[in-house]
């Protein structure tokens, strides 16, 4: 029998940046191109997805998937403070309505790392006003687009924004502060719940969640005072904080989307707090450890959230598609289990649906369901991979990926 119910949303995900092209007006355009940014290659013209999508969406449906999680371009549709763009909604419009045609559920994402350059330089989420000025982007964008709206995915990975742009200044504006990054961390769960009140108001009636990134952090040396310590911290700022707001009572959505990728070993004598995967540990492109496991751990904590739940990130950068497939194998095991468990799980988003650019370290990590060819017109290569889990999606049984 399928181990998955009728209704789970199956599909793949994306962000703006990643994909578009050519999105010249946000940070991080500003960030790829100076030479002091660790950035390795800019985004250029990404895979073009902007002016692809409607093939690339009937590419994906013809795949058996039948959900999509992508991300407006604030940087397109608020060009410059409180100036809005008619042409970008009405672009974000067509692309809903190409989703809607090919039977793709959309999971619409309002903040995906990129800000406008004008927020940016005026402080992003440090400004005095940031909630407000976030709020009035998302009140233009549900007046416009609220009644194509199924799913509404309100920010990206709080606990990423404040770690890699305000700590370890991976990310614009390229900070190392950590009394900045615990106050945007805060500060963006307040956004999530701006977005939420504003969205209510409609028009439309969409269903609300934030999208937490929840590695599985362990201590490097289990019982060492000062590992258990920094973990014990490590867990407040990336899990607690956000958790515990969304248990705190008020309206805080209809689901939380959860991210999950790989565990955290914590090393209290590490400069950053963490230690590399075990030795022998199979890895990722990224240098992350595969260890599915942890994944079965963080889907029963975020449960503990009161919400039901989608998986709107996981998924794995790799050059073998048979390492994709075994990871699918071995991460939607776990998914299967917590449904058993009672665990209210409704979807499945993979990351990425395309191969595509992958912030810092550019576009040598494939985390693609389907491959793009750069050297012959960024054409689009369905992977083995994207056969099988759409097969997964049309019968609900994971036998198919064994």
């Amino acid at each position: 029998m399928p181990i998955f119910p009728p209704g789970f949303h199956w599909g793949s995900a994306t962000a703006s940046h990643q994909v578009e092209g050519n999105n010249t007006n946000n940070d991080w355009w500003d960030w790829e191109h100076d030479p002091s940014s660790p950035c390795v290659e800019p985004s250029g013209d990404a895979v073009d997805h902007y002016h692809r999508y409607d093939d690339d969406f009937a590419l994906l449906a013809s795949l058996g998937q039948n959900a999509h999680r992508f991300s407006l371009e604030w940087s397109r549709i608020e060009p410059a403070e409180g100036e809005f763009s008619a042409a970008a909604l009405d672009h974000y419009a067509r692309v809903l309505d190409s989703l809607a045609r090919h039977g793709l559920t959309a999971f619409v994402t309002l903040h995906h790392f990129t800000l406008p350059r004008w927020f940016a330089a005026r402080g992003g989420w440090l400004a005095l006003d940031a909630l407000d000025v976030f709020a009035r982007y998302v009140q233009r964008v549900a007046a416009a687009l609220g009644d194509r709206m199924p799913y509404v995915c309100t920010v990206n990975e709080p606990q990423i924004v404040a770690r890699e742009c305000y700590l370890s200044g991976q990310f614009p504006p390229g900070h190392r502060d950590l009394t900045e990054a615990v106050t945007v961390n805060g500060v963006l769960a307040q956004a999530h719940r701006r977005a939420v009140e504003v969205l209510r108001a409609g028009p439309g009636s969409a269903q609300l969640g934030t999208c937490l990134h929840l590695p599985h952090l362990e201590p490097l040396r289990p019982g060492d005072e000062a590992d258990e310590g920094a973990t014990a911290a490590a867990r407040m700022v990336m899990v607690d904080t956000h958790l515990d707001d969304l248990r705190a009572g008020g309206d805080v959505g209809d689901f939380v989307g959860l991210q999950y990728y790989s565990r955290a070993l914590i090393d209290a004598t590490s400069p950053d707090l963490t230690a590399g995967p075990p030795e022998g540990a199979e890895t990722t492109l990224m240098g992350w450890e595969v260890y599915p496991a942890g994944f079965g751990a963080v889907l029963r904590r975020i449960a503990e959230a009161g919400l039901p739940v989608v998986v709107t990130e996981n998924g794995i950068a790799t050059t073998d598609d048979d390492q994709r497939v075994r990871y699918l194998a071995s991460h939607l095991a776990e998914v299967g289990q917590a449904l058993a468990d009672g665990v209210d799980v409704r979807g499945y988003l993979y990351w990425s649906s395309f191969d595509n650019f992958e912030w810092a370290v550019g576009y040598r990590p494939t985390f693609g369901l389907v491959g793009i060819d750069r050297a012959d017109g960024l054409r689009r290569v369905p992977r083995r991979s994207a056969e099988l889990f759409g097969e997964l999606a049309r019968t609900g049984d994971l036998t198919v990926l064994s």
